[in-house]
């Protein structure tokens, strides 16, 4: 399971990109940009070849590279100041501007597609003021779902595992945490029957709950979680779109929280002071288990996500490809915002934007980035062995 989940989300991953891609590929050619080559993955070459009329434009090398991490195209004259007739260059700020940003608006509408598609069997409740239409809104609530499993409880002894679904207690449906900690409480110390379904098989337990909560832990000894989701048959493609806008939100806050809590952390871990400097590096730690870089998502969140079901699948796309959209209009050198923001800048200033100049710009950007990344994949190697 965990080998398939990583396939499958390489493969997704690559298509994300690829038609990231595509986007500034489009739009170069239709505004008559030369496409001077189609890649996906990133060198070394395992295959090539040149067609003479695709969706690109006439003569464009499609190729096929042996590191399955993304894709590219490479445009004629890519660099700001480039002059050539065809090129990047030589392109208004206007068409400049559209050919940065086709990449986001691409990912950003797959992200609407996928969740107005998913709307018509339910999307997932994760925000608390959701975007619905009442009158087209069917409210879905699955079984709990146990998180957590408290070690020698009870739970552990009967043989629950993180991710079984409860469905039964002493014969009575679970509907929600609440009435599971009612029925837990009312049969303190007794010996109970559990109903539980994993794998989509339902398996039957006994077990002797605690006769005290001392620990707070509950007399069974877990936590669980409830999904809802939200289902409508006409409004999807209202709600696809809405919902699009508030996740959208949701990510640029929570980005912009992610990258304070990093800010002032590294600050309070530079400090003399002791709380101070511990106070920092618990920050530091709670922001590496919120993010994760390639190895998080293939090896924990795609396999998880697949073994969830294919909804789930679907909604992780969703939200990565808008998070790929998200990313890519940051501000931030080497990326396609940050080229525009770059270039946008300079012009402003009514300074030239020279070919070394704009290198070293955006190989500064990118060697930020990949210090970053370096930095999430550490974490989520330690994730993975946790």
């Amino acid at each position: 399971m965990l080998i398939l989940g990583i396939i499958t989300g390489l493969i997704i991953l690559v298509l994300l990109v690829v038609l990231h891609e595509l986007g500034h590929g489009i739009v170069a050619r239709r505004n008559g940009v030369v496409v001077e080559e189609f890649g996906v993955g990133f060198p070394p070459k395992a295959w090539a070849k040149k067609v003479k009329n695709s969706l690109l434009g006439k003569n464009v090398l499609f190729s096929v590279n042996w590191l399955p991490l993304g894709g590219f195209v490479r445009l004629k004259g890519e660099y700001d100041a480039a002059d050539e007739k065809g090129g990047y260059g030589a392109a208004s700020y206007w068409v400049k501007t559209k050919i940065l940003l086709a990449g986001v608006l691409v990912n950003w509408l797959t992200a609407v597609l996928l969740l107005s598609a998913l709307s018509l069997s339910g999307i997932p409740k994760i925000l608390d003021d959701q975007f619905t239409i009442p009158a087209d809104t069917q409210v879905i609530r699955e079984p709990l779902q146990v998180a957590y499993v408290g070690q020698g409880s009870p739970a552990a002894q009967a043989g629950l595992k993180v991710g079984d679904k409860l469905l039964r207690f002493n014969g009575a449906e679970v509907a929600n945490p609440t009435e599971l900690t009612k029925l837990t409480a009312a049969h303190k110390g007794e010996q109970v029957e559990l109903i539980y379904n994993r794998g989509g098989i339902e398996y039957e337990v006994k077990t002797t709950l605690k006769a005290e909560n001392s620990n707070d832990k509950g007399y069974l000894g877990v936590s669980t979680q409830q999904r809802e989701k939200l289902r409508a048959t006409w409004s999807s493609p209202i709600v696809g779109v809405v919902s699009t806008v508030q996740f959208t939100g949701a990510t640029l806050a929570g980005t912009g929280q992610v990258a304070w809590n990093a800010l002032t952390g590294f600050v309070q871990s530079l400090s003399f002071d002791t709380n101070a400097r511990e106070a920092g590096q618990k920050e530091l730690a709670t922001v590496g288990n919120s993010v994760a870089g390639p190895i998080g998502i293939l090896g924990i969140i795609f396999p998880q996500a697949q073994a969830a079901g294919l909804e789930q699948l679907i909604f992780l796309t969703a939200i990565i490809s808008l998070s790929l959209a998200v990313m890519n209009i940051l501000p931030i050198p080497a990326l396609d915002g940050g080229r525009w923001f770059t270039m946008t800048l300079f012009r402003l200033l009514k300074k030239p934007l020279s070919k070394e100049r704009e290198e070293k710009i955006q190989t500064a950007g990118f060697l930020v980035l990949m210090a970053l990344v370096l930095l999430v994949t550490w974490a989520d190697i330690g994730k993975l062995f946790r």
